[in-house]
């Protein structure tokens, strides 16, 4: 393999593919990406054997071939280049790569390209199209109550539901819960839902962009895939039955305040200094047009936040991780908020005002 191409135009793709290779690696062709080239492209391939991304940009190839090479060497000698530079990458029948830049030259160590592991090819049972922007902002709203590491291995991603008329994103934890409906027209004939693994959504967060371009999503039974130009991101479903979220939803909530959202962001990012810095519980009081805050923690350090709040009924004091409130709160995009709840043992409903589509569940704290 012989080939030559701008750095401006192999940083962004080496951006993009990197991303998904772990540092701690175990195998050592993980460490690595897969450098193809044929027919005036150069593609490059990273994964980590759940999620495998791939892009490719123009270049001049002097000679067909692949080879693998190391992720982060490769990736820190390109950034580190003069800006505009020609980047020559050669592979002979050695295992040495051959980088020359302007008047550097770097030897990277290879692996065999026949050792790479590449995800299987995927049969879609479900095609969809729609704006890159749409699904961001799906992602956006809900991932953040996704688990991380919980045995319960099914919570450890998004669910993502494809109805005729709608697409739903649910997101839980256990202790909360984000869900948001998009409507549109997505032509299927039958329903269709799947769960995304963490790191699957966290890479679409991360490279989707909030313009109109298309994005192709690929269902298989095992695989999903994400075509956006020139890049495919394919992944590993998790397999399992996700708990039927309907029931965490709390109905008849008798009591209803608003609050304005950008000021209860700041006094809750004020108060949460001094919180618990494990458990990061606050007590947050809802009066007759005041909402109180109050954190305290283990060197008997106390803060307390009074802001106006649009409600008349009886004072309640509820327990919160002053972390969920937050991320709720980052997800809104609404100039208001408006929260459901009864007493201090139930979980609340939480909505930007005027906002729609959106839900936000969150159970209490006991202080």
């Amino acid at each position: 393999m012989d080939v030559k191409v701008n750095r401006e135009q192999l940083l962004p793709i080496l951006s993009r593919v990197i991303a998904v290779v772990e540092r701690r690696q175990t195998l050592p062709i993980l460490g690595n990406l897969l450098l193809r080239a044929e027919e005036g492209w150069l593609t490059i391939v990273g994964t980590d054997m759940e999620i495998e991304i791939r892009s490719r940009c123009l270049a001049q190839v002097l000679e067909a071939g692949e080879g693998t090479v190391p992720a982060r060497k490769l990736g820190d000698i390109c950034r580190s280049l003069a800006d505009g530079s020609e980047v020559r990458l050669k592979m002979g029948g050695g295992d040495r790569c051959v980088l020359t830049a302007g008047r550097g030259r770097y030897v990277l160590g290879t692996l065999p390209a026949l050792d790479f592991p590449i995800m299987e090819s995927i049969s879609p049972e479900l095609v969809i199209e729609m704006e890159e922007g749409v699904l961001k902002r799906v992602l956006e709203k809900t991932a953040f109550a996704m688990a991380q590491q919980d045995v319960r291995y099914y919570l450890n991603g998004l669910f993502l539901e494809i109805e005729e008329s709608c697409l739903r994103a649910v997101a839980t934890d256990g202790h909360r819960l984000a869900c948001y409906v998009h409507p549109c027209r997505l032509g299927v004939a039958k329903s269709q839902a799947v769960i995304i693994p963490f790191k699957t959504v966290n890479e679409l967060r991360r490279q989707l962009g909030s313009g109109s371009n298309v994005v192709r999503v690929e269902f298989g039974e095992r695989l999903i895939r994400f075509v956006v130009g020139d890049t495919v991101s394919s992944s590993k479903l998790v397999d399992g039955r996700y708990p039927e979220y309907g029931r965490v939803i709390p109905a008849g909530l008798t009591k209803v305040a608003v609050a304005d959202r950008e000021e209860l962001r700041r006094a809750l990012s004020r108060t949460a200094i001094l919180s618990n810095e494990k458990y990061r519980g606050l007590r947050v009081s809802f009066e007759s047009g005041v909402l109180r805050l109050v954190a305290h923690n283990p060197e008997q350090e106390e803060a307390e936040e009074e802001m106006e709040l649009d409600y008349s009924g009886e004072a309640t004091v509820i327990g919160f991780n002053v972390a969920y409130l937050a991320d709720l709160l980052a997800a809104v995009d609404t100039a208001e908020v408006e929260v459901h709840f009864d007493d201090s043992s139930s979980s609340s409903l939480w909505r930007g005002v005027g906002g729609s589509g959106e839900t936000y569940v969150v159970m209490p704290m006991r202080l």
